[in-house]
Formats: C-alpha cells, sequence, structure tokens
C-alpha cells in the first residue's frame, strides 16, 4: 500500500507516510466529521429535553459554518495521524506474512489503535471506554476504505479534497433528510401527583421529598431568593408544601411541575418543570437568564 519506506541493504522499513496518502487520508477524515456530528446530533441531542434553553440557536450555527473550512482541515490531519496512518504501517509491519486484502488488515489495526486511545482517554480523562472505542472504530472505516479504493488512482493534492467535501455535503442532505423525518420533536411526560410523589436528588447534593397529601421535605434545595441577595437563588433546607400546575414560565409556557413552597421563609415558592421521560422522570429550574442560566435537574431515586 506504500505506507513505510525500506532502507536500502537493510530490508528495515521506516514509520514514514508518502504525502499523498497522508493527504488522501486527513481528506476523508475530514469529510466524514461534519456527517458524524450530525448523526450524533439527531442520536443524542434532536428529541430529548432542551430544558427551555434552545438546541441551537442561529448565531450558534453560523459561527459552525463559518469555522468549519478551518478547523475541519486540521481536525482531518489529527485524525490521520493518530489513527489511520499508524495502523496502515501496522498493517504491513505486523501482519505482512497473513493473507487476505490489505485493506481488511488496515481496518483491523485501526481498530486496535482505536482502542488504545480509547483507553489513555478512559485512565486519563474518564471518557466513557466503549463508546468512546465505538467512535473511533466507526470513524476509521471510511477513511480505510477510501484509501483502498483511492489507490493508484491520480487524484492531486487538492481533488481528494474537493472529492471529499462533495460527498460530505451529500452525505449531510441525506442524514439530515433522513433524520428530520425519523426523529420527532420533544413530548415531556404526564405525570400524576401520585407518580411524582417519591424523593427526587440532585448531582449537587439536593434533596426533594414529595410526601403524598401535598408535604414536601427538603435538604440542600436551590429556591427562587427572597432576601434581595447576590445571585438567583438560595439553598433551603426544611419543609414545605408542593402541588402540581403550570406556572406559565417563559421557558416551558406550556408544560406541567410541581410548585414547591418551603416553610419559614427561605426563598420564595419555585416551580420545578417536569421533563425527562415516563421511564426516566426529571423534575428541573432554569435560574436566571434562559441562554445562560443555571440549571439545576432533581431525578428519582
Amino acid at each position: 500500500m506504500g505506507w513505510g519506506t525500506t532502507e536500502p541493504g537493510t530490508g528495515r522499513t521506516r514509520l514514514t507516510w508518502p504525502n499523498d496518502e497522508w493527504n488522501r487520508a486527513a481528506a476523508l477524515c475530514a469529510g466524514q466529521l461534519p456527517v458524524a456530528w450530525l448523526v450524533w446530533w439527531f442520536a443524542e441531542v434532536a428529541g430529548s429535553d432542551d430544558y427551555g434553553r434552545g438546541h441551537s440557536g442561529s448565531f450558534g450555527m453560523a459561527v459552525a459554518l463559518l469555522a468549519a473550512p478551518l478547523v475541519l482541515p486540521f481536525l482531518g490531519v489529527l485524525h490521520a495521524t493518530a489513527q489511520i496512518m499508524p495502523a496502515a504501517t501496522l498493517a504491513r509491519l505486523r501482519l505482512r506474512p497473513s493473507g487476505g486484502p490489505e485493506w481488511v488488515r488496515h481496518l483491523v489495526m485501526s481498530v486496535l489503535a482505536g482502542t488504545a486511545w480509547s483507553a489513555a482517554g478512559a485512565v486519563l480523562w474518564e471518557w466513557p471506554f466503549t463508546a468512546t472505542l465505538l467512535w473511533f472504530a466507526g470513524l476509521g472505516v471510511l477513511p480505510v476504505l477510501g484509501l483502498a479504493r483511492l489507490r493508484g488512482r491520480g487524484a492531486g493534492p487538492w481533488g481528494v479534497w474537493l472529492r471529499s467535501a462533495g460527498a460530505s455535503v451529500a452525505l449531510l442532505a441525506v442524514v439530515g433528510v433522513s433524520g428530520s423525518v425519523l426523529v420527532g420533536d420533544y413530548e415531556p411526560p404526564a405525570l400524576s401527583a401520585g407518580q411524582l410523589a417519591g424523593e427526587w436528588r440532585g448531582r449537587d447534593g439536593a434533596v426533594l421529598v414529595l410526601r403524598a397529601g401535598g408535604r414536601a421535605e427538603s435538604a440542600g434545595l436551590p429556591a427562587t431568593r427572597a432576601d434581595g441577595g447576590a445571585g438567583d437563588f438560595t439553598v433551603c433546607d426544611g419543609t414545605g408544601t408542593w402541588s402540581v400546575g403550570r406556572d406559565g414560565l417563559a421557558y416551558a409556557p406550556e408544560r406541567d411541575g410541581v410548585l414547591v413552597r418551603l416553610d419559614g421563609g427561605c426563598g420564595q415558592e419555585t416551580y420545578w418543570t417536569i421533563g425527562g421521560s415516563e421511564r426516566d422522570p426529571e423534575l428541573f429550574v432554569l435560574f436566571g437568564d434562559p441562554d445562560s442560566g443555571d440549571l439545576r435537574i432533581l431525578t428519582r431515586t
């Protein structure tokens, strides 16, 4: 395949890559990234609760479009250098005596390289190993197959980038239309008072216990500030009452929630909007500006 050069008289192979192959790998890696991002967006973001913030604004999309031509080539070179080209060299050095097409060996080594990076990410940055490995493995398929197909074909240093960009735009259109049809709008769960009763906890240690009959208990629970102090909320412990209703908040005007009134003068009544799903319901409140405020989420225990 041409990765690595053999030193005359020694038979040893140096870990070097021809510029044309490296350029092709970088172009293929960069071209697939927008499609991979869109697939992730439809799988993880579209159709989910945005907590009144909106998934993306027009300003953010404009910035992304302007930055893409500058960022994608760099990311393509980085991906090719970290995974695709080392895997190609290893496929030649380690499995050369084995039979079968070279692209198969390259694909296997690409997965092994992704495994190494996933393990490093799990140890150094606490990335989820399995999910990271699946992404590395998936992002290695198209560059490996593309390099095998382009082998021996003259495409010029810029031609492969133009082809990659064109294919990326076409795939974006297909994925965008398909995703829009398959993924519907988010619908919050409809929970009765009986379903809401129980213990709810936040990641910051907040606890809200909703008792049958309308009594509430709290510990470290954020509540709308009533004393005029700094910040949009205060933290309260104590007891109070709760009820189900619709508050008509600006960020969730047509969603039911739980109105919590604590005794003792700690904080004003606070409306916790119902979110999540029927299986994994949530209560959330957004303090301050909807675009940059402090989002607090409680989940069932």
